[in-house]
């Protein structure tokens, strides 16, 4: 394999001119096919197909390697690149089903209907719960710092391990009865402890 190098006076170490050999070969076919992706991913798709080539020119020692076979391996790397990026957006791996139910899907276009497709649903959707409020499907995610009140009055997890005070101030706020401005005071203290464990954890 060919990997000399040349043009060493030029500024830029990483220029792609100072390949030389197969691997200026493998470049120029790279070119040729990276504008098949987006301008984002264009210098990652265009080392993966100088890599794959370059492993297969390993794999293959002195047996020839036409331009027509960089340019399928080429080609291949790049659908292998849409296969990637469609089954992160659209959640379909369609490479684990059989041929049959493949020719299934493609024939009757079932794609809609696939079982591992990502439903996506709108944040501001409206939702409206088994008292009929409605409200947004954004507001019903939970937060992972919010202290659960409910949970603070389990006995088994609560009771055993908090003061009395913070007791029957989580059950003032069960009940819906106002609290003092001490009261809010010190539960806001314990809030901030608590939360500072659930970080931590």
């Amino acid at each position: 394999m060919v990997t000399t190098l040349c043009c060493p006076q030029d500024d830029n170490p990483l220029s792609y001119d100072r390949l030389n050999g197969e691997w200026a070969q493998w470049f120029r076919t790279a070119q040729r096919f990276e504008h098949k992706v987006p301008a984002q991913d264009r210098g990652d798709i265009r080392h993966s197909i100088i890599l794959e080539l370059a492993l297969t020119r390993a794999r293959d020692g002195n047996k020839p390697f036409s331009e027509a076979m960089m340019c399928r391996i080429a080609s291949c790397v790049v659908a292998h690149y849409w296969r990637k990026q469609y089954k992160l957006t659209n959640g379909l791996d369609c490479g684990s089903c059989s041929q049959k139910q493949r020719a299934k899907c493609k024939a009757d276009y079932l794609y809609s209907q696939c079982p591992k497709a990502i439903k996506i649903e709108s944040l501001s959707k409206p939702i409206t719960d088994e008292n009929g409020n409605v409200t947004e499907l954004g507001d019903t995610i939970a937060d992972d710092k919010a202290i659960d009140i409910g949970a603070w009055l389990d006995a088994r997890t609560f009771l055993l391990s908090f003061p009395n005070r913070l007791v029957y101030i989580a059950h003032k706020r069960v009940d819906g009865i106002p609290l003092t401005g001490a009261e809010m005071k010190y539960l806001c203290k314990w809030r901030k402890r608590e939360q500072k464990i659930l970080v931590a954890g």
